[in-house]
């Protein structure tokens, strides 16, 4: 297991986060710090990846913050009730396969499934995590001389009625849920992170109370 930390900062803006991201990016690859899991609450934000079907994929934004951005994937909504993770890695020759890198996240993610009662499971196809045939969970990276950024978005408590403003990953808005409509009882985003550094660090091969 190699060393690294967990920065969590409560609920922030994403502006700021996406900010202290770039800045954590350069200071890893400089090796000026450890890897690092940057934990955080969103308020309300979308954001736009790569695809060329982003911005088709926004339907009703109003007064929702908009955010284009360096990840892979679609678009994406943000806020409170999800538990949004950033892994900061730098990755070694060993891990250097980005699709292996997304099935370890999803793999963590799963074994949180798991640890609150509830099935997760791969959607073949599909990127991220799956609770039957809903959707608990969204991933979209970016790497940076091997440096990776962004990462995943867990529906903990989220009201998921904010979804219908987007296509969620190109996909009707019908098809998300959270882990607390799946376990049928109350969780929080506090209650989640524990669960969720364990098991990354089991997933990604960090042991993220030595950095």
């Amino acid at each position: 297991m190699k060393p690294a930390r967990v920065v969590d900062l409560s609920r922030r803006e994403y502006g700021e986060v996406w900010k202290l991201q770039q800045e954590l990016v350069a200071a890893r690859q400089r090796g000026e710090i450890a890897d690092t899991l940057v934990l955080v609450e969103h308020p309300d934000v979308i954001t736009l990846g790569r695809r060329q079907s982003s911005q088709a994929n926004v339907l009703a934004a109003g007064d929702i913050p908009v955010f284009e951005i360096e990840r892979g994937g679609d678009v994406t909504y943000h806020g409170p009730g999800q538990l949004v993770g950033y892994p900061i890695l730098a990755l070694d020759d060993r891990e250097r396969d980005l699709h292996a890198y997304l099935r370890n996240l999803e793999e963590g993610l799963i074994g949180v499934c798991a640890d609150v009662g509830v099935s997760g499971r791969r959607n073949p196809g599909w990127t991220g995590v799956w609770i039957g045939d809903r959707k608990v969970a969204s991933l979209g990276i970016a790497v940076r001389r091997w440096v990776t950024m962004h990462g995943f978005a867990l529906n903990v408590a989220t009201e998921l009625s904010r979804f219908a403003a987007i296509n969620p990953c190109g996909l009707d808005a019908a098809v998300m849920t959270s882990l607390a409509r799946e376990a049928g009882r109350p969780l929080t985003v506090e209650d989640v992170k524990p669960l969720a550094i364990a098991r990354l660090g089991a997933a990604l091969g960090r042991d993220f109370s030595a950095g």
